[in-house]
């Protein structure tokens, strides 16, 4: 039941992916048809993290009023409109307003379904779980430099089959419970112990499901309907902040999402000839995508999320070094090596920069705060999102391929030296031993070395 309940959510990270990657494969015909330069290209290209950042804005305050659920139904019709808006658009204006829409509903997503996977997963699925949404995402991506390859000139086209997964998305999540911690929050502790048993495959008396109910309401006693900004900046919530926003920090200023959203312009500048091969690139970058995403889930687990993170980096670090080198120095057929640099770049994102941001904001938040905290790690992923998208053409035009990348090494190289600093192993732990290593006032990268102690 888990699983199906965490695909059903994780259609909002496929949605995510989609109206991301579409972008790469409408590029060209929206440059040919409305003549669009490099400001112009990355204003408009960077409309969808922009909204991602109003909505995630908005989502941090809705989680504790509305809920999981019914957030989720309203990004699923904000989906659909977008993507309709951008398939009807008479011009860039009103392309870019649709694609605003359509960052407004990822924002909204991309903080409630890792949440809704997280409250509903056992402690020891949780990280497998919540990266089935960044599966999802990558997904995406693949599918639409796919359908971008398929298609070709009609950006129309491109942008009107995001309609299809956003109706998927509001029946999908119409047959869905909301989240026993949300219900408990709520004062709806009947319903919250119902979906527990039936989570579980346990009767309603089995004496687990009253186990976990009390250690949910016991969390829940610190809970206060009026949670402000304040209280995420106290000090039982500003370690989980620290890390939270960090690490979307980190793995934006990465540049990742200057490769996902103008990859086949990455490709052009690394001397691969014609739209056609470039297109082809970009698929094959986002197959190798979706393969080391699904390495990923199967290490989270295993190896743990600080481990991941470390290799995550360094890996990064190295293969942006080697792109810098490559097209930096001009060297014959330089283009292969990198392409090279450009796949193990990739793959040491999704085996842990992608996913595992994703997975901590989900899970290291103290429930009184959560929804907020949520928030401020989804407002610094999508502020930052929003940085270097449009920031990405302009560097390219001064800095070239070589400088641009160099500095996307320097920030991966700053990411070991947080990892080691900040961020806690929370690999098989609940979200009340969580957080009552925070309350308890110790360091928070000591968390699973404290419990073991313990």
């Amino acid at each position: 039941m888990i699983y199906f309940v965490a695909s059903i959510a994780a259609i909002a990270g496929l949605l995510f992916g989609y109206d991301e990657g579409i972008i790469a494969g409408a590029l060209e015909p929206l440059r040919a048809e409305f003549q669009i330069g490099p400001l112009a290209e990355g204003l408009m290209t960077a409309t969808v993290p922009l909204g991602a950042l109003l909505g995630a804005a908005g989502g941090g305050f809705l989680t504790r009023r509305w809920g999981r659920r019914r957030l989720l139904l309203g990004a699923a019709l904000l989906f659909v409109i977008g993507a309709l808006g951008c398939a009807l658009a008479p011009s860039v204006l009103l392309l870019s307003l649709g694609r605003l829409i359509l960052g407004i509903a990822i924002g909204v997503a991309a903080l409630v379904a890792p949440l809704y996977i997280s409250e509903m997963s056992p402690a020891s699925q949780r990280g497998k779980l919540v990266s089935i949404y960044q599966l999802a995402i990558t997904l995406g991506i693949f599918g639409a430099y796919l359908v971008g390859f398929a298609i070709g000139e009609s950006w129309r086209g491109l942008f009107a089959t995001a309609m299809v997964p956003g109706i998927m998305l509001f029946v999908g999540v119409l047959r869905l419970t909301d989240t026993p911690r949300w219900l408990v929050l709520a004062g709806r502790r009947t319903e919250a112990q119902e979906v527990i048993a039936h989570l579980g495959g346990m009767d309603e008396s089995d004496p687990r499901v009253a186990g976990e109910l009390g250690a949910i309401e016991q969390a829940a006693r610190a809970e206060h309907s009026d949670a402000t900004w304040r209280d995420l900046f106290g000090p039982l919530a500003r370690p989980a902040l620290i890390v939270g926003t960090g690490l979307f920090l980190l793995q934006q200023l990465s540049g990742i999402n200057a490769v996902i959203y103008f990859a086949p312009t990455v490709f052009g500048e690394a001397g691969f000839d014609g739209t056609r091969a470039q297109l082809l690139a970009t698929v094959g970058i986002g197959a190798v995508n979706v393969l080391m995403t699904l390495v990923a889930m199967a290490l989270i687990d295993r190896i743990g999320r600080r481990k991941l993170l470390f290799i995550g980096f360094a890996g990064a670090a190295l293969s942006l070094g080697l792109i810098a080198f490559a097209t930096g120095t001009g060297m014959e057929n330089g283009q292969w090596l990198t392409l090279t640099g450009l796949v193990l770049y990739i793959a040491s994102f999704a085996i842990a920069l992608g996913p595992l941001p994703w997975v901590m904001m989900s899970e290291i938040f103290p429930l009184s705060v959560r929804g907020l905290g949520m928030g401020a790690a989804s407002l610094a992923n999508w502020g930052f999102n929003f940085l270097v998208v449009l920031t990405f053409p302009i560097l390219l035009s001064s800095l070239g391929l070589a400088g641009v990348f160099s500095i996307y090494a320097l920030v991966c190289v700053a990411g070991l030296a947080f990892t080691a600093r900040y961020v806690p192993e929370t690999s098989g732990l609940t979200l009340e031993e969580i957080e009552a290593h925070l309350a308890a006032g110790k360091p928070f990268h000591t968390l699973a070395l404290s419990l073991k102690v313990a």
